[in-house]
């Protein structure tokens, strides 16, 4: 995958490799959360009828998404993770390999899945076309990306803090996707009947050191490319810990706001979906409700991809 010189980039890749080898030796502290969201990325591989052959899980960590997988009756799964020493936990058919250059020839896998990865990478709409062609027609791309409110107090926390000791705030909140973006991502490369969607979920925490200890063993610390390189002082994560909400046990309570991409690399016989203005029964009368302007909706946690432009 080519980049124009001179493109700025937004995250030190290097760095973060660098944070996923320390986060090798930690990350067992962090499964209960890789566990919930490979439950999540499980539920919806049950959505469909089709049986898998031959699957790669990006940014595999240490390789519990891929032992699921696994267990699933999937024949061959391999786990891919930026960080060698990462991969080498994995176990099974491990490599170390960047999702923004993967190693795999065309129509590899009939099924490509990441958990919490790919936000790291610099060319993301790159990344989706590299996956959509690792995969054969009619395989399936399936991913779960933290989106923009992810960790929200905890950003607002480090903004005021720094602001209050240093005068200022070095970069730390990372760009993240918001739900219509992503879907639009997922059109850009490529991808047949692509489908993004959302919720929120909040993980407590028993102070904010225990916080602080999950992201360095998620790999999750700070790696945009302008950060600052001075670590952090005591008195900063102090003021930190400080201004984080707490429950009235102390606890702090933290949103992910989980975005998950699903779709389906193109082949011939696929269903395709219909023309704007074709439809010949309104879905009001077909779910038996009644109609109501568009100022009276809820939100929509479900995205399409915008027109391609």
């Amino acid at each position: 995958m080519l980049r124009m010189t001179g493109f700025p980039v937004p995250f030190d890749r290097r760095a973060h490799r660098l944070r996923r080898d320390r986060a090798a030796l930690l990350v067992d502290r962090a499964e209960p959360l890789l566990a919930a969201i490979t439950e999540r990325l499980l539920d919806r591989l049950d959505d469909t009828t089709r049986r898998f052959t031959r699957a790669l899980d990006l940014g595999g960590r240490h390789g519990l998404l891929a032992r699921a997988l696994r267990a699933r009756g999937i024949p061959v799964v391999v786990s891919a993770d930026l960080s060698p020493r990462m991969a080498a936990r994995a176990g099974g058919l491990a490599v170390a390999a960047d999702d923004e250059w993967l190693p795999f020839a065309p129509a590899s896998f009939d099924l490509v899945v990441s958990a919490l990865s790919l936000h790291w990478v610099n060319d993301l709409p790159g990344a989706l076309i590299q996956a959509r062609q690792a995969l054969r027609p009619d395989g399936l791309f399936l991913a779960i990306l933290p989106g923009p409110g992810t960790l929200a107090p905890l950003r607002a926390a480090f903004l005021a803090a720094e602001a209050e000791t240093a005068g200022g705030a070095s970069p730390r909140v990372i760009p993240l996707p918001d739900l219509r973006d992503a879907a639009s991502l997922l059109q850009r490369a490529g991808f047949a009947l692509p489908v993004a969607d959302a919720e929120t979920l909040t993980v407590s925490y028993p102070d904010p050191f225990a916080l602080f200890a999950e992201l360095r063993a998620l790999g999750e610390t700070n790696a945009l490319a302008a950060r600052s390189r001075r670590p952090a002082t005591r008195t900063l994560i102090a003021e930190v810990a400080r201004r984080l909400p707490r429950d009235g046990e102390g606890r702090v309570a933290m949103p992910l706001d989980l975005i998950t991409l699903t779709g389906w690399a193109p082949a011939a016989g696929q269903p395709k979906p219909l023309a704007p203005g074709s439809a010949t029964v309104r879905l009001a009368a077909a779910l038996g409700s009644d109609e109501q302007g568009a100022g009276e909706l809820a939100p929509s946690r479900l995205a399409s991809p915008k027109p391609a432009r």
